[in-house]
């Protein structure tokens, strides 16, 4: 989240799971948003010319050890390949999982504890040297460097030895866990079975470093590309990045890149307003220009909607993420199942979808996992409280709880003015909620202190607005920090929010991990959810809907379920 670095970890403060959302917004296709996939007269997108990307947040730390995922940013990817990626196609079909340095998705051992990668022929750097599985080897290591933390936290978790390890500048040993016995092979051995670890393989980290060219923290001046790409300048930590094409990178070696352009100009620390007006005038170099980052508001996608020409240059799609309230159960009165079901049927979406932006941005939701296939998203609405909520209901259930007359609650929400958890969600909340006899006290904090409270196992509040997105197009990165009980976090930033800690959960979590077989273990995730869901410990209200400009010269647009953003590897701007 999603992931700028987009962290979404329960190590890792939960401020930047926003940055998630914003890094990852939009996806769907062309079709849905009436742009043509055309670069050309006869349909062929060209080579050539310069891509403008402009961002508001800089595209700091860029060094495959501290970036988060490849997913949460498209330009990382245009320099740095992994040993598998993200499948570069429209909607559903980009959410899958594919080979990238390596041959294959690898080959795991029956337990999938054991899993062995090959690399494909003829890969190499951008000075011409041939890339090699030390390489990938000496990339992940340096990863777990201090000086060089930032970074997704699985392979630390993951890899046997790995929580002891303190990277190659302190330990000239390396990670016995990680073997290559030749140059082309790379053998991970896990602590337990993990059927997800080709997705875990898309992550920046499993990009290789060429030991000798390591400079530390000063390598994200003049990171060595195994992509497309090659980095020719980068001012100001990431606010002005500029990429030229690497001489020595194969499009026979990558069928996922196209990489178009000549030139990729990334121009950051931009405010959102000028960024929208800037790809809507589309002038000069703007008319080749897109955004990674920035999102239409509801007055923008209004003025935006009467251009028939403005609204053909719009991305429209989704990226894995939900919205909802959170219960901390250890709270009185939100310790009685039943005061969890009345706020349930208490909730009026259509109000809160209306906080958030409207229907063109949020999408009412019911199930905790988002609503795409690749999660397992099973359908279930176990209080259904209809598009308006159900107050009657709600009545009910609180009689049975032992509170005829109602009773009096506290939302936490932050202050931030998001459509995450903003003062007009929790006010619709609040009107919602009255309705049914709740009277909703409202505790708005600033940002800082918001995360760090809602995090905190010890001052965790009963209620408040909250929101989760998925480092992977999967239900394992979403179940699990959030209802596995062995996730628990006493002394630092905890989403386990209902400190749910049941054994046939736990036990189901471990179950799904030793599936390799990615659409059976989906299946058995949305499952998972709609069991959990019967205990009322969230209270899903939405999903994000994203839409973003592109310059009327940008062709071939491609948007995918993974990332939501508009991948710039596929552009065509001539």
């Amino acid at each position: 989240m999603r992931r700028p670095s987009s962290v979404i970890s329960r190590r890792v403060a939960a401020a930047s799971v926003s940055v998630v959302l914003a890094a990852g917004a939009a996806a769907c296709g062309p079709e849905d948003s009436g742009a043509k996939s055309t670069g050309s007269a006869d349909g062929k997108p060209q080579r050539g010319g310069t891509l403008t990307i402009l961002n508001s947040r800089p595209q700091e730390d860029f060094d495959p050890a501290r970036l988060y995922t490849s997913g949460g940013g498209n330009v990382p990817s245009l320099v740095f390949r992994t040993l598998t990626t993200r499948n570069r196609e429209d909607g559903e079909a980009g959410a899958k999982v594919v080979p990238d340095l390596a041959t294959d998705l690898g080959k795991p051992s029956k337990n999938a504890t054991v899993w062995t990668y090959t690399l494909k022929e003829g890969l190499k750097y951008e000075d011409g040297t041939p890339i090699t599985s030390a390489d990938v080897k000496y990339g992940i290591e340096r990863s777990f460097a201090a000086e060089l933390s930032g970074g997704a936290p699985y392979l630390r978790d993951w890899l046997i030895g790995g929580a002891d390890y303190q990277g190659p500048y302190k330990d000239k040993k390396g990670l016995a866990s990680i073997e290559v016995p030749d140059a082309r092979t790379i053998v991970f051995h896990l602590n337990k079975p993990e059927g997800e670890f080709p997705f875990l393989a898309t992550q920046t980290q499993t990009t290789p470093v060429p030991k000798a060219k390591d400079t530390g923290t000063k390598y994200e001046q003049h990171p060595v590309s195994s992509g497309p790409y090659k980095v020719v300048k980068n001012e100001g930590d990431g606010q002005r990045l500029i990429l030229e094409r690497n001489p020595h990178w194969s499009a026979a070696t990558d069928a996922e890149r196209k990489a178009y352009p000549d030139r990729v100009d990334v121009r950051s620390g931009l405010d959102s307003a000028v960024i929208n007006q800037r790809l809507s005038a589309s002038q000069g170099p703007d008319a080749a220009a897109v955004t990674t980052d920035t999102n239409l508001g509801p007055a923008e996608l209004a003025k935006v909607n009467g251009d028939k020409s403005l609204a053909a240059r719009v991305g429209t799609g989704h990226f894995g993420y939900t919205n909802y309230l959170a219960f901390n159960p250890k709270v009185k009165p939100f310790d009685n199942p039943k005061v969890r079901q009345a706020i349930s049927y208490a909730v009026d979406r259509t109000t809160v979808v209306n906080a958030a932006g409207g229907s063109s941005l949020a999408e009412a939701a019911t199930t905790f996992l988002p609503n795409q296939k690749s999660f397992g998203h099973t359908p279930y609405d176990h209080f259904p409280a209809g598009k308006s909520g159900d107050p009657e209901k709600a009545k009910q259930l609180l009689k049975e709880a032992g509170h005829p007359g109602g009773l009096t609650i506290t939302l936490t929400h932050s202050n931030a003015q998001d459509f995450e958890t903003s003062p007009e969600i929790a006010t619709a909340l609040q009107d919602a909620l009255k309705k049914a006899g709740i009277t909703v006290k409202l505790q708005g904090l600033e940002e800082n202190d918001y995360s760090d409270k809602v995090h905190s196992a010890k001052d965790e509040p009963g209620l408040f607005l909250a929101h989760w997105g998925a480092d992977w197009p999967s239900g394992g990165p979403f179940i699990a920090p959030i209802f596995d009980g062995r996730q628990i976090v006493k002394d630092g930033y905890n989403f386990n929010s209902a400190f749910l800690n049941d054994k046939a959960v736990n036990d189901e979590i471990d179950e799904i991990n030793k599936l390799t077989d990615l659409e059976a273990a989906a299946a058995r995730w949305g499952a998972l959810d709609k069991k959990i869901g019967e205990q009322a410990l969230t209270v899903p209200l939405f999903h994000p809907v994203y839409k973003r400009l592109f310059g009327k010269s940008v062709k071939n647009v491609v948007i995918s379920n993974w990332t939501g953003v508009l991948d710039v590897s596929q552009v065509s701007v001539k």
